[in-house]
């Protein structure tokens, strides 16, 4: 349990023995600190209930827990609310039993379940750019979470890597190259396993063949051609598109590595392609798919629907496969191979209504419950004129040149703070890059994840204040007070003895790990555990100007002092890490 729950369950129990419902023992931090650590105002619903005094209902409840060891006060103030002040004693054994172990006080699952997490979507044959950042940056933090509290977790891309675009890609370079082995009418292959392309022709093919097949329908038909001799099978398509595939899966690698995202599967839409006749022919039979102007739909409407809710198309009317189509089957492939019991999509809000088709075609036919697909939707970044982020001329923003900007930003204040001075330049740009990420994450995550938000590169890659370099720097500069205890002889941590008042606060806030973990996990909400990071920094930098650690006379409070520093700083780099924040080892 976290303090918080152990709390509540004292303050349950005495209203439980007062005939009132447990559940209105619900203690919370307290509105008023000065006044007290904790408050439950469950006496004012109670008094409703019983049809009593709250103030008398409340006084009751303190009565019962006055001569409970954990408390040094209670005390009810105004209609009957009830504040808590924590024993010294109790709340000095409570930070020394964080050591236990490496979660340092991190709640866990009592029933962990196995999840995907759909987090990537990227686009074959496109580069990255900052449109596809938030799903990444954000993904990838849920997955750690996830896996922190003991969930089975499988993190999949799920690329972008079958629709029209490999048509419009592939009659593109017949149109440049007819004579490829790839367009023999009737080759089988083996076709050469080198591209015939490179990465940069791609992406350079790309936008020129969109543009192409939106002028000219003659070259719209013939991608639309293309498009579905792939899906047919024909051989030298298939090898062309497995060569567009692996080209843009390395580049992509190469971005989400510097950008710390890893993902257990590379799987694209390609993958639930085979499942589709089948699954077709599955869902007709259940008259679940029914024809409408030759084409076949699921009808997803109910009559509690307060908008509009239109039927999926399944297959178009030249029997063409839609996303719709395929992420059903994507979930039947996932169900198949992995047996999960929750899927999680991380995907931007403009797919809000998709995902709503989606799912409840899915329980419709019976194929997953609906209540265990979630659409964890977020806001776009925006620049300072509140419009999505572009570049200076307007278009859109590569996200490698968003990491090397950064990056460079990063250096520039490292260089004029002071920072990294002396150390050789591979270490100075590893610190750098470092920096230039944890900005960049830090500003992401830190915000409500379905909130809006403004890039300012300024502010987001200062020292101070709420930013992930400030953040990187409490990480440092916790290691290199231990660093200093070692050489100068200072002994080893012992148990924690709380005097001060910055000692209190320190061990408070340790102690809110739990629940900041919990209430980050149940609400999709990695802000919460940004907040965390942050005042636990804030509440560690108090302490340290506050109380003299390595040259403290007494034996045993500078034991204590290690103790917490030791305490703090690795539940601050457990906290960056399940964020996705890696701090340098010295700065």
């Amino acid at each position: 349990m976290t303090l918080k729950d152990e709390l509540s369950k004292l303050v349950g129990d005495a209203f439980a023995a007062e005939g009132l419902e447990f559940e209105l023992g619900a203690v919370k931090p307290a509105d008023r600190p000065d006044l007290a650590q904790f408050q439950c105002n469950g006496a004012l619903p109670a008094a409703k209930q019983a049809k009593k005094n709250p103030r008398e209902i409340a006084e009751a409840i303190k009565s019962r827990l006055a001569n409970e060891p954990q408390f040094a006060e209670i005390s009810v103030a105004g209609p009957g609310f009830i504040n808590l002040k924590l024993n010294d004693e109790f709340l000095s054994a409570k930070a020394t039993s964080l050591t236990e172990g490496d979660r340092f006080g991190g709640w866990a699952r009592p029933d962990p379940e196995k999840i995907v997490i759909d987090y990537g979507g990227a686009n074959v044959a496109k580069p990255l750019h900052v449109g596809h950042l938030r799903a990444a940056i954000i993904g990838e933090a849920l997955k750690r979470l996830c896996r922190f509290v003991g969930d089975r977790v499988t993190g999949d891309v799920h690329l972008g890597d079958w629709g029209l675009q490999m048509g419009q890609l592939i009659s593109e370079l017949a149109l440049r190259q007819p004579g490829l082995e790839y367009f023999k009418e009737g080759g089988e292959g083996p076709f050469s396993s080198k591209p015939p392309i490179s990465l940069a022709d791609l992406e350079e093919m790309y936008p020129i063949a969109s543009a192409a097949c939106k002028e000219d329908p003659a070259r719209a038909d013939e991608a639309r051609r293309a498009t579905k001799e792939l899906q047919a099978g024909r051989p030298g398509y298939r090898a062309l598109w497995r060569h567009f595939v692996d080209l843009s899966i390395k580049a992509m690698r190469e971005d989400y590595d510097d950008l710390g995202v890893e993902f257990d599967l590379w799987k694209g839409e390609a993958d639930a392609d085979p499942l589709i006749p089948e699954l077709t022919k599955d869902l007709t039979s259940k008259g679940v798919i029914e024809e409408s102007d030759g084409a076949q739909i699921i009808r997803v409407a109910r009559d509690s629907d307060k908008k509009e809710m239109p039927p999926i198309i399944f297959l178009n009317s030249q029997g063409a496969i839609g996303y719709h189509a395929t992420d059903i089957a994507t979930i039947v492939d996932r169900i198949r191979e992995l047996d999960p019991d929750r899927i999680l999509y991380v995907v931007d809000a403009r797919q809000r209504l998709h995902f709503e088709q989606v799912f409840r075609a899915v329980g419709i036919a019976g194929i997953f419950e609906e209540t265990r697909l979630e659409h964890l939707w977020f806001g776009t970044m925006n620049g300072k004129d509140g419009k999505p982020f572009k570049t200076r001329a307007g278009g859109t923003l590569k996200l490698r040149d968003f990491i090397d900007m950064v990056t460079e930003k990063a250096r520039e204040r490292l260089t004029a703070s002071g920072f990294a001075e002396g150390y050789d330049e591979s270490e100075t740009a590893e610190i750098a890059r470092k920096v230039g990420v944890a900005a960049l994450k830090f500003a992401d995550l830190s915000n409500p994840r379905t909130s809006d938000y403004i890039f300012d590169l300024d502010r987001f890659m200062a020292f101070e204040g709420k930013t992930g370099p400030y953040l990187l720097y409490a990480s440092v500069r916790v290691r290199s007070i231990l660093a200093k205890a070692r050489d100068a002889g200072a002994g080893n941590p012992g148990v924690v003895i709380i005097k001060e008042s910055e000692e209190r606060d320190l061990a408070l806030m340790m102690l809110a790990f739990g629940d900041a973990v919990r209430e980050s996990y149940e609400k999709r909400m990695p802000h919460i555990l940004c907040d965390h990071a942050f005042q636990l920094a804030q509440a560690f930098s108090k302490f340290y100007a506050a109380c003299r650690i390595v040259d403290e006379n007494d034996p045993d409070i500078r034991a204590s002092r290690l103790r917490l520093a030791v305490l703090a700083g690795g539940q601050l780099d457990l906290t960056l890490t399940l964020l996705g924040l890696e701090a340098p080892e010295r700065m």
